[in-house]
């Protein structure tokens, strides 16, 4: 595997400080530290820490949207089957023992003002997931896939919520359960 580049040097430990941390707690000397790298090749690289809170923002989008979508269709042959199996792979990542709830909620609450960049983009992944629910209930033919997909991205947000705030490192199966129910009456 090759070497990291510094930029992705520094994005890497920082997702890993601010995930684990949160962002405001996370200083850049620490990222520095983490990173090894001076402060130097960091303001190279970003010129604020905005900007390399949205870099980590942009990685780890990166990063969990192709995990859940590649582990759900492992898990599973066709459309409606991925419909719930997508529960069984956040059950999974509830269970990791990094798991810190989801980096999207935290950061949106630590930016709450929303029209700052860092919310903006938490949007845009929520808004993402809801699509790839979306377009799976359009292949699987339901009724209502736009209604589906809603509803199936509230119980996957509530259950995460669950897991992080009240430390139900379970709360997928319950959440998978209540699917199995709204997909009887989608199609």
């Amino acid at each position: 595997m090759p070497a990291l580049s510094k930029r992705e040097q520094i994005v890497t430990e920082a997702l890993k400080l601010f995930y684990r941390n949160g962002f405001h707690a996370t200083g850049i000397d620490r990222i520095i530290s983490e990173a090894k790298v001076s402060k130097k090749t960091l303001y190279n690289h970003f010129r604020s820490k905005d900007e390399l809170v949205l870099a980590t923002l942009r990685k780890r989008d990166e990063l969990f949207r192709n995990y859940i979508m590649r582990e759900t269709e492992l898990r599973s042959r066709t459309p409606r089957e991925r419909l719930l199996a997508i529960f069984d792979v956040i059950e999974a990542w509830f269970q990791e023992s990094s798991f810190s709830g989801c980096m999207f909620i935290n950061a949106s609450a630590e930016f709450s003002e929303s029209d700052h960049p860092c919310h903006i983009l938490c949007a845009e992944h929520k808004r993402l997931v809801r699509e790839y629910l979306r377009d799976l209930a359009v292949q699987a033919e339901a009724q209502a896939p736009e209604e589906l997909s809603k509803q199936l991205n509230l119980l996957i947000e509530g259950a995460t919520v669950e897991a992080h705030v009240c430390g139900d490192h379970d709360a997928a199966s319950p959440a998978k359960r209540i699917a199995e129910m709204l997909l009887n009456q989608a199609f």
